[in-house]
């Protein structure tokens, strides 16, 4: 029997524009419900439409956080990619809203009480991140990027577990 696998995704941008920035990583956290699971960043050169899609072969739904308004688009506009044409995508949230959670994803994970290690990195700090690494190849500055989307992205399933049953 196939597994069936689903993937929360996060991207990081060097800005909010699809049409003038670009996406500098983006972060896949890949499950199948039997505790087994991957994580994949593809950074930079690696952000390309091919392998997006190698990355979520097998997927039958996605989860973001303000994915519908800013996530996904932004792939669509850069990557010539409509996950929502091959992809069931759940955007967390609206679940949150419905549960009177509201705010950026950090401030609801706040308000329930998910951890994360790496603290007061916030989207902008992210950007800054990326073009600390790309002209001074500083590869710390990379690290803390990359570690900062990997908490978003983990932490995703977080919410949705904690979200669970509550308004499905």
């Amino acid at each position: 029997m196939e597994q069936l696998w689903e993937a929360y995704l996060d991207i990081e941008t060097t800005g909010l524009s699809p049409s003038f920035d670009a996406i500098t990583v983006i972060g896949i956290y890949r499950c199948n419900g039997k505790e087994d699971s991957d994580f994949i960043q593809l950074v930079g050169e690696d952000v390309t439409r091919e392998n997006l899609l190698k990355a979520l072969e097998g997927v039958t739904t996605i989860y973001t956080y303000n994915g519908a308004r800013f996530d996904l688009r932004f792939i669509r506009d850069v990557l010539d990619a409509d996950l929502t044409d091959e992809f069931e995508h759940v955007d967390l949230m609206y679940h949150c809203w419905r549960q009177n959670l509201y705010g950026g994803f950090k401030a609801v994970e706040r308000q329930l009480g998910i951890h994360r290690q790496l603290q007061g990195v916030s989207g902008y700090q992210a950007v800054l991140l990326w073009y600390q690494y790309q002209r001074y190849n500083d590869q710390d500055a990379l690290d803390a990027l990359l570690q900062y989307n990997k908490e978003d992205v983990v932490n995703l399933k977080v919410l949705r577990e904690r979200l669970h049953g509550q308004d499905d």
